[in-house]
């Protein structure tokens, strides 16, 4: 099996965040991913992964105004400035966290802004964001998520993604490959794999069940197969990252229901 994170957004959440990484060590993860950890001290965090022998694998920059509908700036005109500015803010966590990738939201494509724009402001972040990286030793990783959940989004599709990695050609900008986003875009989610994986493109795996997001032995995705394929196929091309749980648990926020639904990683 791969290596696992917990996503402590979504994961242990009938605990106060703080005390996610005990809950997460206690269920023996060795990597634990954030979405958005900005409302905590980077030190507080820090403590805790020190405390409980965690690896921080994975953080967001922040995504503009969240509470409002924002879902990231780097495709965004005009927004440039901000851009940097919490990219920055992402690279301080990122080293005082020891955190080694950095996911970058392209954001929601406006309706009255080309495409081709659109993608220009967003390469043109991406190098930037990646340079910076580089010179701290993070990569960058964008994601591409669907459309049922971001409506708008700009980054939907895993060539639209690995196109505009390869164009770039920066070594400090890799793709988010998340099987339950290319399950309810794409499908076709193992030969997608066997395709892109040995590239040197892709950066981290995420996994949840589709269509609810709870735990990936539920729904439609064949979750233990497609762990082997990541298996199969990381063993052929020396790949040996993570693979991120970013799921919501199915038992909800009552106590031990992120405990009770680990079975599928058995």
């Amino acid at each position: 099996m791969p290596r696992f994170a917990a996503n402590l957004s979504l994961l242990y959440n009938e605990h106060a965040f703080l005390d996610r990484f005990a809950a997460a060590a206690a269920d023996g993860f060795l990597g634990v991913e954030v979405l958005f950890p900005y409302a905590f001290a980077a030190q507080d965090i820090a403590k805790r992964l020190q405390d409980w022998g965690l690896q921080q694998v994975l953080l967001n920059a922040p995504p503009g105004d969240w509470d409002a509908g924002e879902r990231g700036l780097a495709c965004l005109p005009g927004r440039e400035a901000e851009f940097r500015a919490g990219f920055g803010r992402a690279l301080d966590y990122a080293h005082a966290l020891a955190c080694p990738r950095i996911h970058t939201l392209a954001g929601l494509a406006p309706a009255d802004v080309e495409r081709a724009a659109l993608q220009t402001t967003y390469e043109a972040n991406l190098a930037w964001a990646a340079e910076q990286a580089a010179a701290a030793g993070v990569q960058v990783l964008i994601e591409p998520i669907n459309t049922r959940d971001f409506p708008g989004y700009f980054l939907t599709h895993q060539e639209q993604a690995h196109h505009t990695v390869q164009s770039l050609g920066m070594d400090a900008l890799k793709v988010q490959f998340d099987l339950y986003h290319c399950q309810v875009m794409e499908g076709d989610v193992a030969t997608k794999i066997r395709h892109y994986l040995p590239t040197g493109r892709v950066g981290h795996f995420q996994i949840a069940g589709v269509p609810q997001r709870h735990e990936p032995d539920v729904g439609e995705l064949n979750a233990r197969y497609l762990l082997g394929v990541i298996d199969e196929v990381s063993a052929a091309c020396g790949w040996t990252g993570w693979v991120g749980c970013e799921y919501r648990p199915a038992r909800g926020a009552v106590a031990g229901a992120t405990s009770a639904g680990l079975g599928w990683m058995a």
